[in-house]
């Protein structure tokens, strides 16, 4: 990997950390092997910040080895053991934030005042949390169920997990596949989007530097169609943990069935954000564009589809249109940025394809357009706000995953609820209400894994993050992600003693 780019030691002051490639095997970095590179582009000018060669097959094979090899010493260890290894590990982190912070807005885009205060501090507590739920994988305790046996669950590690992470939060998504698989005594390779592979490989590093074992913890970084499937694919990898578009995780999912192996995965997301007439008005509108325009958009969870009972539509419209006016697009780097740029050139187009095509069904009420002038050069695009589309049309059934949310009106509660439901998808939604009554139906009866009330995004480390539908299964954080990184065993002691029990009659012999 050892052809720089333009970023300025300023913008990447973590960049000496990537000279010797960018797999992270056994506990080195390492160059791939597939004959062919990828560049890490700044999203915000264009301009080639480091190009590395990428993973192929062999690679993925080492990794595995090296996370094979290490597992039986990781999986022996004590929870107090691997509780320590991750509370100093969140202690590196800590001491490097401002490293990670400038390597995700560079090479994402974002601003840095959404990574030193959102995706880092994020990652941080969800580092230290997982240290301490380390020391509680307990089973269920130990009892009589039959009379003559004392039972008990014993939770045991799975083996080598095998993940894949997507590209809009790819040092979150590297620590929810990373932590919880490892706090059970997993070891993991992580496949990280080719185009935001430096705070993963940043992540592993600092992972080594806090003492975790070699192999524990390894990134290979290459295409999904190469590396991708053969790690899902691999007969060594035990798990595979997948976030990412519905459309892809169909495949994963393909290949991970062909080999029996255990699967998690979030996919694709349309939240809905459902505003009854008796909701603050002021903080609908607010939430609206926070929630829709966090990440430029590129958010799974972001609020895409705003439902406003109508006695508050034309309000609702013109008063987030106002909001998202003020939104300030620029460098991320700048202190007054408020929105930086798509992920790609592509990325952009893909949106601007979208709200396109939506002008000949629908109005744009404010944004539709990529900015000019000193913005011209990244894959900027104004904050968008489409009204009155059909709720079979496309910008309200497909996700767009730029800035762009589409409101529409509703009449009836029923109608509203049936409304939010009506996608594939079920990953994320809100509703906004000052009646406990009202809001605590939304919850009920959305089909969602998560459901804010008078707010929209904020997740903590406690609580779950998984989908309903076409959204996948399984959970990221929390104790319950647990369930996915462990096998259940049940354990039967004979309370008797006696040879010749009473229940072998019923294959041989009398009473």
């Amino acid at each position: 990997m050892h052809n720089p780019g333009n970023a300025t030691p300023d913008r990447f002051p973590a960049e000496e950390r990537f000279q010797e490639g960018a797999q992270f095997i056994a506990g080195r970095l390492t160059r791939g092997t597939s004959g062919r590179t990828h560049a890490v582009v700044d999203p915000a000018s264009g301009e080639e910040v480091l190009r590395y060669e990428l993973a192929g097959t062999a690679d993925v094979d080492r990794a595995v080895a090296a996370a094979r090899e290490a597992f039986p010493g990781w999986a022996g260890t004590t929870p107090g053991e691997r509780s320590d290894a991750l509370h100093r590990f969140a202690a590196v982190l800590a001491d490097r934030a401002e490293d990670f912070a400038r390597a995700e807005s560079l090479q994402c885009g974002k601003p840095l005042k959404l990574t030193r205060e959102f995706d880092v501090p994020g990652t941080i507590d969800n580092t230290a949390f997982f240290a301490g739920a380390a020391r509680h994988l307990q089973g269920q305790s130990a009892g009589e169920y039959s009379g003559d046996h004392t039972s008990y669950v014993r939770r045991e590690p799975i083996g080598v997990v095998g993940s894949i992470a997507p590209w809009n939060y790819p040092l979150q998504m590297a620590a929810w596949k990373i932590l919880p698989a490892i706090a059970a005594g997993n070891t993991i390779v992580l496949k990280p989007a080719e185009l935001t592979p430096l705070t993963s490989l940043l992540f592993a590093q600092a992972a080594t530097d806090a003492g975790i074992p070699d192999g524990v913890i390894n990134i290979v970084t290459g295409t999904g169609k190469e590396a991708g499937e053969h790690l899902v694919g691999h007969s060594d990898v035990a798990m595979t943990s997948f976030t990412g578009s519905t459309a892809v995780g169909r495949r994963v999912a393909e290949v991970a069935t062909a080999t029996v192996k255990r699967l998690h995965l979030e996919l694709g997301g349309k939240a809905p954000f459902v505003v009854f007439d008796d909701a603050d008005p002021e903080a609908a509108a607010h939430g609206a564009v926070a929630g829709a325009l966090i990440n430029t958009g590129q958010d799974c969870t972001a609020a895409t589809r705003a439902y406003v009972q109508r006695p508050l539509y034309e309000a609702f419209v013109e008063r987030t249109a106002a909001l998202m006016e003020t939104v300030r697009l620029g460098d991320p780097f700048a202190a007054g940025t408020d929105l930086g740029p798509l992920i790609s050139h592509v990325q952009r187009d893909r949106v601007a394809g979208f709200v396109d095509r939506a002008r000949g069904y629908a109005r744009v009420v404010t944004g539709g357009e990529a900015p000019g002038g000193e913005l011209a050069e990244g894959a900027y695009y104004r904050p968008t706000l489409i009204a009155d589309a059909a709720q079979d049309s496309e910008v309200v059934q497909s996700e767009i995953f730029g800035p762009v949310l589409v409101v529409l009106p509703f009449d009836t509660d029923d109608e509203g609820i049936a409304l939010a439901n009506d996608t594939p998808y079920g990953l994320a939604a809100s509703a906004w209400s000052r009646d406990v009554y009202r809001a605590n139906r939304a919850t009920r009866e959305i089909k969602a894994g998560c459901v804010w009330v008078n707010d929209h995004i904020p997740i903590i480390s406690e609580m779950p993050h998984g989908g309903y539908k076409s959204s996948g299964y399984g959970k990221d954080m929390s104790a319950y992600s647990f369930e996915e990184y462990t096998q259940i065993k049940h354990v039967m002691f004979d309370n008797t003693a006696v040879a010749a029990k009473d229940w072998h009659r019923t294959v041989f012999g009398d009473r």
